[in-house]
């Protein structure tokens, strides 16, 4: 039983983001979408233990949900024919349910995150939603990712869903300018999704692949689209390129390996070419470069070197630069500093991550206590880099980053 629970909550997990899509298509409405997906996953767990798992989850879960959208349309039609006999108004439509179950479905991810980028949303409240909705996060885990109260998430999801519903907002996929407005939340949206599953926040797997694949569909998509725009294939380019490096970065037992203990060997050369493209198509369509575009930069950089040795370690640190002073992040200044290490040595780096441990942002970051850690280990000053490797390992909801940090803070042990 629990077995077959475990294997319903990890279709669950995969399958949610396609589901609500195509429930959204049909229903024109969020919160009704959502309350069908989950009707659906109540009947899995009641059913699949019993009958086995179905050979296509994704596509059994969605034959349940259409059937409960077609059990409302009937209800409706039912509540319309007695408010007509009794000669009152019946209610406004909604949607022609059975004529949206069979048309083309089109792109229903894309569709979701446009539609939840709408510019009727404030800006924080298009980052939320589209991750609640397509990449199937928690709420702590959206709070995770943008350094917000957990409270604070869950009410820019409600007013969202809200908003959207008072609004109207069309189910469609918008063309030209409207498309053009909505790119820069999307852009961040789909980035977020795939730094989720590049480097999970909980959990017991290091990598969450389907979100990697669902975002690196999405940027692919937008640069179809939007050929002209340069950010999106920077930020395609950046994706492409992180995600070459996807099979070195674990154990065959699902452990993590950091990028200096990676086997280039194992970089997936066809999506190393593909980062290669988007980023060349990027740089001639604008200068300066954006954040994407400049990200995408540095990972050129790590792809093109046979060895950590051998990385263009000071070009690193000088696209940092100008990407601190686009984007002005905290999380930029930590990783920059990393790179000031690699190029200048651990005592100037260790100087700038001590300047950043009073940023509130960093304040329960772990990596800010796991660069720390290192930097420490490389100085010899073993007592202090262990401690810093424990806090880190406190503050990470991840099993296998905090399995891999208290590994750290043993080998620290040793004479100075």
């Amino acid at each position: 039983m629990d077995a077959t629970r475990a294997a319903v909550e990890a279709a669950w997990r995969i399958e949610a983001p396609r589901l609500l899509g195509g429930l959204v298509r049909i229903v024109r409405d969020v919160d009704l979408a959502e309350d069908l997906a989950q009707e659906a996953l109540v009947t899995a767990l009641k059913k699949w233990p019993l009958d086995g798992i179905p050979e296509n989850p994704g596509a059994w879960l969605m034959t349940v949900a259409k059937h409960r959208a077609l059990d409302q349309l009937r209800g409706r039609r039912l509540r319309d024919a007695k408010l007509e006999a009794l000669g009152a108004d019946p209610l406004p439509p909604r949607v022609d349910l059975e004529a949206a179950i069979d048309e083309d479905v089109g792109d229903d991810l894309l569709r979701l995150v446009l539609v939840a980028c709408h510019p009727v949303l404030p800006r924080e409240g298009r980052v939320a939603l589209t991750l609640r909705l397509l990449g199937g996060l928690s709420t702590s885990e959206i709070a995770r990712a943008l350094f917000l109260p957990e409270a604070t998430v869950a009410q820019r999801i409600v007013r969202a869903k809200r908003t959207i519903s008072a609004a109207g907002v069309p189910f469609e996929v918008p063309r030209g300018e409207a498309l053009d407005a909505r790119l820069p939340a999307v852009l961040e949206v789909i980035y977020l999704i795939f730094n989720e599953g590049y480097v999970a926040t909980r959990g017991d797997e290091w990598i969450r692949h389907g979100l990697c694949e669902d975002a690196l569909r999405l940027g692919r998509i937008l640069c179809a689209q939007v050929p002209g725009h340069a950010e999106t294939h920077g930020l395609l380019s950046l994706m492409e390129l992180h995600a070459s490096r996807m099979r070195a970065r674990t154990t065959p037992s699902g452990e993590p390996i950091l990028l200096r203990d990676q086997n280039r060997a194992r970089w997936d050369p066809l999506l190393i070419q593909r980062g290669f493209e988007a980023f060349r198509r990027a740089a001639s369509l604008a200068t300066p470069f954006g954040p994407y575009t400049l990200q995408a930069a540095i990972q050129v950089c790590h792809a093109r070197a046979r060895s950590v040795d051998a990385t263009d370690w000071p070009r690193i640190v000088a696209l940092y630069d100008a990407l601190v002073e686009v984007t002005g992040s905290p999380v930029v200044e930590l990783n920059r500093a990393v790179a000031v290490s690699m190029a200048y040595g651990p005592a100037q780096a260790l100087a700038l991550v001590d300047e950043l441990a009073e940023d509130p942002a960093l304040r329960d970051y772990p990596l800010l206590p796991a660069v720390r850690g290192s930097l420490l280990d490389d100085l010899g000053r073993r007592e202090e880099a262990r401690g810093e490797h424990r806090r880190a390992a406190s503050l990470t909801d991840n099993a296998r980053e905090r399995r891999l940090l208290l590994a750290r803070a043993e080998k620290s042990f040793g004479p100075s």
